[in-house]
């Protein structure tokens, strides 16, 4: 691996970590992790809050879903992109700059007056958090380089990661019931003075790739095709699978992404280069983000709506629903990330996650029209979040482990364009066999029957939890056969420098 440091070696070639730099670690780890709880709620603290503000803005349920969309569509086609550019022109200059852009862009959001106005806000929140992503990430993934600390602080990570989602939805539901929907976008502002603020103070501008140039064909190439298959998959959720609006879309994307594939290996400057692929617990751990990214949303996202319509509950409790599950999964990170990989390495625990991840998710199909949350949610959760605890950070954590400190923003940005493509695949694809199946219970009934629409209701959230639950067991089975036995060197081997 390529390693630079900040400090200068002794007669032997022997580096050490500056002792300012070993004292600020850990507060570096706080602004980053306060810069991706930033990135990572606005994909979903907006969704309770919309309601209101199609109320107060006045645009259809058709336009509804772009508000989403938007942020989603910006977000993935822009990640690869905004990872190289943190590789070369600073890891500070892209995460200070993503900061500032995306306070700004979500006060414009705040302040929107129509819809033209909130799409457009939260199109640039995509584009400004591609660019902080990564360089928080890589950050984070150069700054601790003892192998322990390393899996404590990627535990920290990856549990936000993957449960910042439903801390979104509980202060979504609280911002929205206490002050206003506007809150749930200027709420950033705060954030971010806070985490711009750490990171002028703490953090340096290394570059590692500053002698090479940006490819600019594969940035096209790459973006393109991301959007395309983000835009295709967002479309299933409104058009049907045979509209050419759909799976143009897709093919178009499959047709890009595999001609970026190919350029990557003829560009003198690759943006992704295909040596960060190839490892395989590397590939195994990208697969692992991807699958858990698009099964996580069977969770968030028809649990919503279960919890609000069928057991009555307000946005703000609907959020503290989701509690335990966040609770679950920091501890399974923990116990993930800095015991049991660092034991017994990957390819037993990341299988075992997913299964564990998918047996709640078969268990959360008993819920019906009056169950109660104390014993047909609250349980489930729990396992659930376990499951995951056991599968995000240790994959995040082995995706970006042992590249050169080069290619780390790219590798950074791989990873959070897997889950960010996950989540949009599987919000497609679960929100098409949810209504296919109320579709089909209805077949025969009398629709206007509120029993028969509330069972049809059920039948759809069952529906999409029983394909959450056998994309968490493919998971397992993918990951069983891909990661390699054993302790991965990065778990095993301190590093010898600290990177900022």
């Amino acid at each position: 691996m390529s390693q630079k440091t900040l400090t200068e070696s002794g007669p032997e070639g022997a580096v050490a970590a500056p002792a300012d730099a070993s004292a600020k670690r850990w507060w570096i780890l706080a602004v980053i992790a306060l810069a991706q709880l930033m990135v990572v709620l606005d994909a979903t603290i907006v969704n309770i809050a919309l309601p209101s503000a199609q109320a107060d803005l006045g645009f259809s349920d058709g336009n509804r879903q772009w508000i989403v969309t938007a942020y989603a569509l910006a977000f993935a086609s822009l990640l690869l992109l905004g990872g190289r550019i943190a590789d070369l022109f600073g890891r500070k200059t892209a995460f200070l700059v993503g900061v500032v852009g995306f306070a700004a862009v979500s006060a414009l959001g705040g302040a929107a007056t129509n819809f033209e106005m909130l799409v457009t806000a939260r199109a640039l929140q995509g584009a400004f958090g591609a660019l902080l992503a990564p360089a928080a990430l890589s950050l984070l993934n150069t700054t601790f380089t003892d192998a322990r600390e390393r899996a404590r602080a990627f535990s920290v990570y990856g549990a936000i990661a993957g449960a910042g989602g439903a801390v979104g939805l509980l202060l979504g539901g609280v911002l929205t019931d206490a002050l206003d929907w506007r809150w749930t976008l200027y709420v950033n502002v705060v954030i971010a003075v806070v985490a711009f603020a750490g990171g002028w103070i703490l953090l340096h501008n290394h570059r590692d790739a500053a002698n090479s140039k940006l490819d600019v064909p594969g940035t096209l190439l790459v973006a393109a095709g991301l959007f395309s298959l983000v835009y295709g998959f967002s479309n299933a959720e409104t058009h049907d699978w045979s509209s050419p609006e759909t799976w143009g879309f897709l093919i178009a994307g499959g047709l890009l992404l595999a001609a970026f594939a190919w350029w990557q290996t003829r560009a003198a400057h690759p943006l992704l280069p295909l040596r960060i692929l190839l490892d395989r617990n590397r590939a195994a751990s990208f697969l692992a983000v991807l699958i858990s990214g698009g099964g996580m949303f069977g969770v968030f996202l028809f649990l919503t709506y279960y919890l609000q319509l069928n057991l009555a509950f307000s946005p703000t409790k609907t959020g503290v629903a989701f509690l335990p599950m966040v609770a679950a999964l920091m501890v399974a990170a923990q116990v993930s990330t800095t015991m049991l990989v660092p034991r017994i390495g990957p390819k037993a625990v990341i299988p075992l996650g997913f299964a564990i991840a998918a047996l709640g998710m078969a268990w959360l199909t008993g819920i019906g029209v009056g169950s109660s949350y104390l014993s047909a949610v609250l349980p489930q959760l729990i396992v659930i979040g376990f499951g995951l605890g056991m599968v995000m950070p240790p994959a995040m954590q082995l995706a970006t482990g042992g590249v050169a400190a080069e290619d780390a923003g790219v590798a950074s940005a791989t990873v959070n364009a897997m889950q960010q493509v996950g989540g949009s695949i599987g919000t497609a694809l679960l929100n098409t066999l949810a209504a296919s199946a109320a579709t089909d219970y209805l077949a025969g009934k009398d629709p206007t029957n509120k029993l028969v629409q509330a069972q049809a209701t059920i039948e759809s959230y069952t529906t999409a939890f029983w394909w959450s639950a056998g994309l968490f067991a493919t998971g397992a089975l993918i990951a069983f056969l891909l990661f390699r036995r054993g302790v991965p060197e990065q778990d095993a081997d301190a590093a010898p420098v600290v990177h900022m």
